[in-house]
């Protein structure tokens, strides 16, 4: 979920639906677009319909793990990152929950723009 919140005031404006996993949220004040980047594979795109309202635009299919994200204000584009994940190594007391281990050669940059 993403909160749009009066900075000014501090009131919360609206909350949409956003993606799984969101690590980065960016702003483009010229487009008048927020994005939010998730690990599931999705970037969501809302629109700043006027100062009190807000719309998802849309969700842009990316990769797994997408969710470190850039915005360049200049060229409005997205910049994300990813790798190819292989399976998580056995779970440990000391770390329960362990990250799938990600697959050496298959980084990737996955830009996005209009």
């Amino acid at each position: 979920m993403m909160a749009v919140v009066n900075a000014d005031t501090g009131k919360v404006i609206t909350t949409l639906p956003i993606g799984d996993g969101v690590d980065a949220d960016r702003f483009d004040p010229e487009t008048k677009l927020a994005f939010a980047s998730c690990g599931q594979g999705v970037l969501t795109v809302i629109k700043e319909d006027s100062p009190d309202k807000f719309t998802v635009a849309q969700n842009v299919t990316t990769e797994r793990g997408a969710r470190t994200m850039a915005l360049d204000l200049k060229e409005h584009k997205i910049y994300l990152v990813t790798a190819k994940f292989g399976p998580a190594p056995a779970a440990t007391a000391e770390q329960p929950h362990p990250r799938p281990s990600i697959l050496p050669g298959t980084f990737e940059v996955l830009v996005v723009g209009k």
